[in-house]
């Protein structure tokens, strides 16, 4: 008879111990969703404040950048004195230098780190902890 209750308590607690895990993984899998969803929208927030201003930037200086070309191109019409070579001239330059440019804004963008590291680490953490774990429960049941 001792031994029937001794074995029902330990099929109780046995259970109870694989629903506690199982309730526990849950909230950590959604804890850890929670915060992968919270590091991209910063990421996203930060991409999108940062490319808003670049927006903005650009369209003021493309504003005096186009009043300083068109006095480039009458400045340069003084000596050339034909206006479509001058503006030509002026033109080719202006391309060369903006694809210079994007080239490199380009190659900025690439090198941008947009992975969640923080939900990467935490996750690797967790890991190594349900492997310990795994092992001390292993070590119990024997």
């Amino acid at each position: 008879m001792d031994t029937d209750n001794r074995n029902s308590g330990e099929s109780r607690s046995f259970g109870s111990l694989i629903s506690n895990v199982t309730h526990e993984v849950t909230a950590l899998i959604r804890n850890e969703v929670e915060l992968a969803k919270a590091e991209m929208r910063e990421k996203v927030s930060q991409v999108t404040t940062s490319l808003t201003s670049m927006a903005v930037a650009g369209g003021v200086l493309m504003g005096g950048f186009i009043v300083l070309l068109a006095a480039a191109v009458l400045g340069l019409d003084t000596f050339v004195e034909t206006p479509w070579l001058s503006a030509l001239i002026v033109g080719a330059i202006v391309v060369v230098i903006g694809f210079i440019m994007l080239q490199s804004a380009k190659k900025k963008l690439k090198t941008a780190n947009l992975a969640p590291d923080r939900t990467m680490a935490s996750l690797r953490k967790d890991q190594d902890m349900a492997k310990k774990h795994e092992g001390q429960v292993r070590e119990e049941l024997k």
